[in-house]
């Protein structure tokens, strides 16, 4: 059997063809090519759709957040965030804030290569450690963040199976649907958190091998997928069950290890992915599995031996924070009251907040100018900071506000948010909740 390499998986380029002769036309040609206008006509077609993303300067400030400065054109403004994934507020924890300042301190500021070149600093030994033991996996292997996870992930581990399917979730992140393209493998989609077509669809793959990659909480709605139950479901049909708990791990759980621990449904997982740049407030992604999956990808995958380390101080801040995270439950139930407040707060002023059981508030536009028109009017008139959310990051028709309280919005923050909500619908004439009483 061939040998595979880390090379194997990477695409071949094409040997040079002899350059061929260019006379004075071909020369003249070539330099009145305006490549610019490809991009330009690119960007005029975002600006038609109202779907051009602007970027706000903000400057976060440790011990002040939710509060942050905005670098606004006519000068430096406050403004309080509400669209923070920092969920928690562990990104300013003085736990977390010491450990990469003494770890830095020790070791420098980067990690100085790949593992695969410079070796593997220990603090990113011990946090892999951590992240095993937090899921009850053989062992967890680091990336530079959640999307690479991901994508270096399913991209391999596809690869490595041969006439693997893998069934996916119609609502998967672009990592997930990027990893699973670049594993060439055969695809099926089920529809979203839909058992029945999904054991469909296992049961007219007979017995080949399959992989079930499905995320326990879906961000732009905030929902949550029945995480026991598409397991077993995978497991009576011989399949793997890879599941993206970016949006839960730190969160849910009594441990903060997610939806999976919250479901008691841990040891039906066979990979586990999540992200350090969460709930967690660092950067990074992971994975935690068998350490056979674990030292395949560490083996195999492109996204993780070709990419420089996280470094030494941002791996102990991750590990501080995960630590944290396990033993206590203090920002976590501070965090359900207030997502709790907010919900009710905007569901008493008529606004339209798609319900859900998770910390996540997405109040629906419908129109990709009104979303983008709306947030202008927070951020200018109101100082609140939530950035709007068009296509392709959710589907046409379904524009919005995502809106993410964590435990450090006070409760008069929130009626300041509910009271500018209503302002900017008003001004705006933005469609309200059916049934809600005119403003």
């Amino acid at each position: 059997m061939e040998e595979l390499s880390p090379t194997h998986f990477l695409p071949s380029l094409p040997l040079a063809a002899p350059k061929p002769r260019r006379d004075a036309t071909c020369e003249t040609q070539a330099a009145a090519t305006d490549y610019r206008a490809y991009f330009t006509r690119a960007l005029d077609g975002l600006h038609r759709e109202n779907r051009y993303r602007v970027f706000a300067d903000i400057e976060r400030e440790a011990g002040r957040f939710p509060e942050a400065i905005w670098h606004a054109p006519d000068g430096a403004r406050p403004i309080t965030v509400w669209c923070s994934n920092d969920y928690l507020g562990m990104g300013q924890h003085p736990a977390v804030v010491d450990a990469l300042i003494a770890t830095a301190r020790r070791t420098g500021a980067g990690a100085g290569g790949t593992r695969n070149i410079s070796g593997t600093s220990h603090p990113l030994v011990a946090l892999e450690r951590e992240l095993a033991e937090l899921h009850d996996k053989d062992a967890a292997l680091v990336f530079t963040s959640g999307y690479v996870s991901n994508q270096a992930t399913i991209s391999t581990i596809g690869r490595l199976i041969p006439d693997c399917l893998i069934v996916s979730d119609a609502g998967n992140h672009n990592s997930i649907i990027e990893g699973i393209r670049q594993s060439g493998c055969d695809k099926a989609i089920f529809r979203h958190n839909d058992l029945a077509h999904l054991e469909e669809i296992l049961h007219e793959a007979g017995n080949r091998p399959k992989i079930v990659i499905f995320e326990s909480i879906y961000s732009m709605d905030g929902d949550t997928a029945p995480v026991a139950a598409i397991c077993r479901l995978a497991r009576r049909h011989g399949a793997m069950t890879y599941l993206d708990e970016v949006h839960a791990v730190g969160m849910y759980g009594a441990r903060g290890a997610g939806v999976a621990e919250a479901q008691a449904a841990s040891d039906l997982v066979d990979i586990v992915e999540g992200t350090l740049a969460k709930a967690y407030g660092v950067i990074g992604g992971y994975i935690a599995a068998d350490l056979s999956i674990i030292d395949a990808v560490r083996s195999y995958a492109p996204g993780f031996i070709f990419t420089t380390a996280l470094p030494p101080a941002t791996a102990a801040a991750a590990a501080a924070s995960v630590r944290h995270l396990r033993r206590s439950n203090r920002e976590r139930l501070a965090q359900r009251r207030q997502v709790a407040t907010v919900k009710a707060a905007l569901t008493r002023a008529g606004l339209p907040v798609i319900p859900n059981d998770t910390h996540i508030v997405p109040v629906l536009v419908r129109d990709p100018g009104a979303c983008r028109d709306a947030a202008d009017r927070l951020l200018g008139t109101h100082g609140i900071y939530i950035q709007p959310i068009n296509y392709p990051t959710v589907p046409r028709g379904t524009e919005r506000l995502r809106i993410t309280p964590t435990p450090l919005h006070t409760d008069t923050q929130i009626q300041a948010l509910a009271d500018a909500l209503v302002e900017v619908w008003t001004a705006l004439g933005l469609p309200r909740a059916p049934g809600a009483a005119a403003l």
